[in-house]
This record gives structure tokens, C-alpha cells and sequence, in this order.
């Protein structure tokens, strides 16, 4: 009776771990890659997902938005996060390799200049940050500040946030070879809050009490701002799929175009489009 009795039990457990492992088999897999500053809303969103649709599995990871495109140009992720619109070129690439990138919309975005917590600047004109970001005004003395070297901090090349502040701020303009070149958001902020004479930009949703958000042309960085166009460094914020997205990857950006997932972005400290 014993012996039929753990027979039993282990025929249940076998059984039981078999379709585990079924349905892990059956879960399909989206991908998601690129912007850092989509990030952190494709992470809220995924993980809210998932708890809701067991049968999707969402992959993410970062590397910039140009690095999400040439992953979608070349079949290694699904879904690109894009901080900035596709180039030119990049589409180019992708038609070669039989790829068409379909733009989705998700959010709006305010960069925003920022400074330690001590600074005592608290407004900076598009025009004194370019020659900031240009390396002409190197003290803070010659803003109103203190009388301390400006230490220039900035995102890699590879960012859509670098290039949407290239085409905002610099008007095409080199930045400074003296700027330490950061790979994301989170890393800026963590560079700035360290060091008293530094500034930088990052996405709005990054914004933290260990630094401090400067206005621009006397106008605060506020969600209400950005959607508005008041704030003069607003953008959208991207998700791009090879054609119109279908299956799941069509589930997970419905889900987030919905009101519980722009309810999320929001969350995140992001703008939601409605």
C-alpha cells in the first residue's frame, strides 16, 4: 500500500513538472532592446505584463537607441527602443536587410540640464548651455555661479538622447572633447550628484533628489510642459517593430498604448500621451 501510495506521488510529481515545463516551452518570447531612457518604462510595463499574460516571456536590455535599431535592422531583437526617430540611413539598412521598421509612438520625454545639489544656478539659457556644451563658457562664475571650473558630462554617441540634445542644444554643434561621455541616464546622474561643478541632461523620468533639474529660458521642467511644448527640449519616445507588430510583440505595445500602461509609464515619472 505504502509502495502504491509513492508511486502515486511521484507519477503526480513528473506529471506536474512536465507541464511547468510546457508551458515554459509555450511561452513565447518577445525581445525588447535599445534606449536607456525607454527603459525603465519597458520595465514597468513588462513586468506588469507578464503577472497578467503567463504565455509571454519579455526579454529586455539596453545599449542605446542606435543600438536597438541595428538589433531590429539585423533579427536580433523584436522590439527597438528608441529615444529619438530612426535615421536616414538606418532605414536604409534595414530595407536591405528586408526590414521595415514601423514607428510606435508610447510617451513624451523633457530633457533636462542637470546640476549637484549645491549649485546655486537655477536657470540657464539654451544658448549659455551651448557654449557650455561647446567648451567657450568653461567657470560658473560667468552664469551667476560660483567661481569653479565647469565639468561637462554627456551621453555616448550611440544615445538618442545625445543626438536629440545635439540637434536641440548644440543646433548640429560639436560637444566639447573635454565631456565625460556617460552610457546611460542612471550613470549621468550618478556623475553629476558626485561632483559639485558638473552638469548634465538626462530624460525627465530619471530625475532624483540627489541632483538638481535647472530650468531653461526661465521655464521648469514639468510634465505639463513637456506635453504642452512649453519646454523647449521636449521629444517623443519610440518603439519600433519590422512591419506592423503582430502575435505578441502586438499584445505587449497595445498594453502599453492602453490607459492601464500609460498609467504605468506615468509611474516611471515619464509623460503619458493621454
Amino acid at each position: 500500500m505504502m509502495k502504491t501510495k509513492l508511486l502515486k506521488t511521484a507519477l503526480l510529481t513528473s506529471l506536474f513538472s512536465a507541464s511547468i515545463l510546457s508551458g515554459a516551452i509555450a511561452a513565447e518570447t518577445v525581445t525588447v532592446s535599445g534606449s536607456t531612457t525607454v527603459l525603465p518604462i519597458m520595465q514597468k510595463i513588462s513586468e506588469s505584463y507578464m503577472r497578467e499574460d503567463p504565455n509571454v516571456a519579455i526579454e529586455l536590455s539596453g545599449g542605446g537607441s542606435g543600438s536597438g535599431i541595428k538589433g531590429l535592422s539585423d533579427g536580433l531583437t523584436q522590439v527597438a527602443m528608441s529615444s529619438r526617430k530612426i535615421k536616414p540611413e538606418e532605414s536604409k539598412i534595414a530595407e536591405k536587410n528586408k526590414v521595415q521598421p514601423h514607428q510606435t509612438t508610447v510617451a513624451i520625454d523633457a530633457i533636462v540640464p542637470i546640476v549637484h545639489p549645491n549649485n546655486k544656478v537655477p536657470n540657464i539659457s539654451l544658448d549659455a548651455l551651448r557654449k557650455i556644451y561647446k567648451g567657450e563658457i568653461k567657470n560658473w562664475k560667468e552664469i551667476g555661479g560660483a567661481n569653479a571650473p565647469i565639468v561637462l558630462v554627456s551621453r555616448d554617441t550611440s544615445s538618442g538622447t545625445y543626438e536629440t540634445w545635439e540637434e536641440l542644444v548644440m543646433k548640429k554643434q560639436r560637444i566639447s572633447p573635454r565631456a565625460l561621455l556617460q552610457s546611460s541616464n542612471g550613470t549621468v546622474v550618478q556623475t553629476v550628484s558626485k561632483n559639485p561643478n558638473a552638469i548634465g541632461y538626462i530624460g525627465f523620468g530619471y530625475i532624483t533628489p540627489s541632483i538638481k533639474a535647472v530650468d531653461v529660458n526661465g521655464i521648469k521642467a514639468t510634465s505639463e510642459a513637456a506635453a504642452d511644448g512649453k519646454w523647449p527640449l521636449s521629444r517623443e519616445l519610440y518603439l519600433y517593430t519590422n512591419g506592423a507588430p503582430k502575435g505578441a510583440v502586438e499584445k505587449v505595445i497595445s498594453y502599453t498604448l492602453a490607459p492601464k500602461g500609460q498609467k504605468l509609464i506615468q509611474e516611471t515619472g515619464f509623460i503619458p500621451l493621454k
